[in-house]
């Protein structure tokens, strides 16, 4: 029986730091948005991972899922699987065999805020957007460019830092970090 621990920011600026999970056997982190599973491997991994007996100790609800649907799909898939999901902010756990009522209304409801909440950042970033596009300020956002992985792999291993590596490809220093450390797992 292990303890296993998820860790979820929304992005490279925030902080893992902050979610204390205590002591975990194992941690599953990852920089992803959670308002759905796609695109998040490593909670598909930890979910993978988990075994009967073991439990998923996770900071607070919304790090696990800005979804109501989402929270509870991920919640019964655990227990399906015979593991206890416990939140330590709410202080809430849910077990494969345990029918707690109060707990399941708390779940829907923080649930529900989390939900809300990713709404309400939605609305006022489209309306901060919409203002600065009647002020001429806004400039979307520019595309990325397709980075071949490999070049930056190989111009590594010639030997290049990675401030160089980044002016060759026309992309930040952080981007060559991120590929480098992409690739080297």
């Amino acid at each position: 029986m292990a303890t296993i621990g998820y860790v979820r920011v929304s992005s490279l600026s925030q902080c893992t730091e902050r979610q204390d999970l205590g002591d975990v056997d194992k941690v599953f982190e990852e920089i992803a948005s959670g308002k759905n599973t796609s695109g998040r491997p490593a909670l598909l991994s930890m979910i993978d991972y988990a075994r009967a007996g073991d439990t998923v100790r996770v900071y607070s609800i919304d790090r696990l899922a800005r979804d109501l649907r989402d929270l509870q799909d991920i919640i019964t898939q655990l227990n399906d699987k015979g593991v206890t999901v416990s939140f330590l902010t709410e202080r809430l756990s849910f077990s494969p065999n345990a029918e707690d009522a109060l707990a399941k209304l708390q779940l829907q409801m923080m649930g529900a805020f989390a939900e809300f909440e990713r709404n309400i950042i939605k609305k006022r970033q489209a309306e901060g957007i919409a203002k600065a596009k009647e002020r001429g300020v806004y400039a979307a956002r520019k595309r990325t460019p397709t980075i071949n992985r490999e070049t930056v792999k190989t111009l590594r291993e010639q030997g290049l830092s990675t401030y160089k590596i980044a002016d060759k490809m026309g992309i930040s220093r952080m981007s060559v970090h991120r590929i480098l450390k992409e690739t080297a797992a």
